[in-house]
């Protein structure tokens, strides 16, 4: 039996903001419209349909051409987003004062049968995908959309805000070579990626660090500091080292700014300082450390972000159109294909070890820690 036609889609944006979030948003209503659909945004996840007394205005609005008039060029989402409180393990209080996590999505199946809304577009990485699988499989028609500057959804060539992301962190380190030579110093940045060492190794390469750091790759510290001491040899009195915030050496561990707890992952952070201080300790150089945090998930996005976006958006429409559920819209050049999403819930996508872009590393004579 076909799918029911659709009258009323809803868009979400979940997990930590990206460069192009507002372009698919965009895209999506405009798609939708030109289809003679309505299209609503949840505020905040899904905390707008959870939670509606936060928000004056109701946490579930309709998306009108003049709401999204303009807004691709702009960083973060208009519909704002969260990375706490996921529906299918909320974190909830007890009168004992416990807190366990209670399955919310039946309130969001609820809500969407009340409102007839036919389908949904969630838009997010690992762990919005992973509740947009699951609310599929309890009946609610969904399209997902990839997103993380990390880079590391499975089964898509790019996410985007990924190139946005590298190329700032690119500018950055070109920034910070002129005055790491300038003071003879050896600058360490760390930047974001999670358990993935995407962002690290492109903006790293194209910034022309002398090494990089990354999850996939335990490091052994004498090995970069044989690469400053080697430099320092030759003449080239500086060095620029790339961390990723989830790297950690081989007899060591991953650093954190805050422990996992209910209804919040674990917080990276805090690997550039400790390997700034051993670099200092070791080579007997001015060590800084810069950590780029946050500052790569604002601005606008890139070219290539907003047309990835633009391109993920309207295939989600299509997805729906066509009849489709439960598959996300991933790129795969010159096309984007549709992957269904219990292949991508769950899964991380690291850098290979035998990836080109790995290789070219190794070939310019960049030291990977190893």
């Amino acid at each position: 039996m076909p799918p029911a036609s659709i009258r009323r889609i809803a868009i979400c944006t979940g997990g930590g903001d990206a460069p192009g979030l507002n372009a698919v948003i965009r895209s999506v209503v405009i798609a939708a419209i030109n289809r003679g659909w309505e299209c609503y945004g949840i505020r905040d996840g899904f905390n707008g349909i959870l939670f509606p007394e936060r928000y004056l205005e109701g946490g579930v609005f309709r998306l009108t051409l003049d709401k999204v008039r303009d807004i691709g060029h702009l960083g973060g989402t208009m519909l704002g987003s969260t990375n706490k409180g996921n529906p299918l393990h909320f974190p909830t209080r007890m009168p004992d004062g416990t807190t366990h996590e209670i399955d919310r999505s039946g309130e969001i199946l609820e809500y969407f049968a009340k409102k007839e809304l036919d389908a949904l577009v969630s838009i997010g990485g690992d762990g919005s995908l992973t509740i947009a699988d699951a609310l599929h499989k309890k009946g609610l028609r969904v399209v997902g959309v990839p997103k993380t500057i990390d880079n590391d959804l499975d089964k898509t060539m790019t996410t985007f805000g990924f190139d946005t992301a590298v190329a700032f962190a690119t500018e950055c380190l070109d920034r910070l070579h002129s005055t790491a030579e300038s003071h003879q110093r050896v600058m360490v940045v760390e930047v974001m990626g999670r358990y993935a060492g995407w962002i690290a190794l492109h903006s790293g390469i194209a910034g022309n660090a002398h090494a990089i750091l990354m999850p996939e790759i335990p490091f052994d510290l004498d090995k970069v500091t044989n690469r400053i001491h080697a430099r320092d040899a030759a003449g080239q009195l500086y060095s620029v080292v790339v961390v990723a915030e989830g790297a950690a050496p081989r007899d060591g561990h991953t650093e954190l700014q805050a422990p996992a707890e209910i209804g919040h992952a674990e917080r990276l952070g805090g690997i550039g300082e400790r390997v700034a201080k051993a670099l200092q300790e070791r080579t007997g150089k001015d060590t800084r450390v810069v950590v780029l945090g946050h500052l790569l998930r604002g601005g606008s996005p890139t070219a290539f972000d907003r047309l990835a976006a633009m391109r993920f958006g309207a295939a989600a429409v299509r997805a729906l159109d066509e009849g489709l559920s439960g598959v996300m819209v991933a790129l795969a050049f010159p096309n984007v294909n549709y992957i269904a999403l219990e292949e991508v819930a769950g899964r991380m996508k690291a850098v290979p070890m035998d990836s080109d872009t790995l290789q070219t590393a190794r070939d310019l004579g960049i030291c990977l820690g190893d």
